[in-house]
């Protein structure tokens, strides 16, 4: 079983300046979100089965060798992720308080308490929350994924980092193009560029179809005064109407603008005020604050 979407994916979504160096968009996401890909009981020590004297080693654990207790937390562990992707914190955090107390050792139900934590505002919790998770399971990229990420949110930029090194240097470990995301833009906001184009670079170059990654990519190199080549990066993504919002239109019309293309960043204004007429963006096209 896994988490619901919101819980599967490293990713902000917000409204504020791209100066914050967050990610421009995230799909389906409101509000701020660490990385948690949880597959239930990963790193749980159950018993396998043996029949006839097997060896315990060579069966696979299956649904019959749960006992009741893990079967309750595995519950109460979906239902948190549930409303954790709705945004009811409160409602989680009760949820994940019964899967701890059904299963006190389950890594996966300390790193969403660390989320909902973190949602909430309590960093001390949130972070003891995290490090608990990788203390049960040390070999947890998720929880080291989330835990850098909630320390690079607080300037903690050198110890976020080591963490998603760490993270990426786990064998078949599945994360790799969100943590790279992450690791970016944890560089960014340190001030690295080169660091940070370099991370973005493979992030986009292990997954080209994500958008986040390629807004990220644009937006830095936008920074760094490459416009050809963030224009690319924009261009392919607001191909796609789906991906197209705001802030990626707004960001492709500044680029234009470096550029010397009027009548391209005219364009991009045009679908600014058709789509978004009260977004910032509009606002901001229609005052010619382009290097707002």
């Amino acid at each position: 079983m896994r988490l619901p979407r919101r819980a599967a994916q490293a990713l902000v979504a917000t409204s504020r300046p791209a100066a914050d160096w967050l990610p421009l968009r995230a799909i389906g996401y409101r509000s701020p979100a660490w990385v948690v890909s949880v597959a239930l009981l990963a790193g749980c020590n159950l018993p396998p089965a043996s029949p006839g004297g097997a060896d315990p080693g060579t069966d696979r654990v299956t649904a019959s060798d749960e006992g009741a207790n893990v079967k309750r937390a595995r519950v109460r562990l979906e239902l948190a992720g549930a409303y954790f992707g709705r945004n009811q914190l409160n409602t989680a955090l009760d949820e994940v308080k019964q899967a701890i107390a059904a299963d006190p050792n389950l890594p996966e139900a300390y790193n969403l308490r660390g989320l909902i934590y973190a949602a909430l505002g309590d960093d001390s919790v949130a972070e003891d929350s995290f490090r608990y998770a990788l203390q049960l399971n040390p070999r947890d990229g998720d929880s080291m994924h989330n835990l850098a990420w909630f320390l690079c949110q607080r300037k903690r930029q050198d110890e976020g980092k080591a963490l998603f090194n760490k993270a990426l240097e786990l064998p078949q470990y599945t994360g790799t193009s969100r943590t790279l995301l992450a690791r970016g833009i944890c560089e960014a906001r340190a001030g690295d560029w080169v660091s940070a184009e370099a991370s973005l670079n493979r992030a986009y170059e292990t997954d080209p179809n994500n958008s986040v990654i390629a807004i990220n990519l644009s937006e830095l190199l936008y920074r760094r005064g490459e416009y050809e080549r963030a224009r690319f990066y924009m261009r392919r993504v607001n191909a796609v109407p789906q991906q197209a919002n705001a802030q990626t239109l707004w960001l492709a019309a500044r680029i234009e603008m470096k550029l010397g293309n009027r009548q391209g960043a005219n364009d991009l204004g045009a679908q600014l005020r058709s789509r978004f007429p009260q977004s910032r963006e509009s606002s901001a096209f229609d005052r010619g604050v382009f290097d707002e």
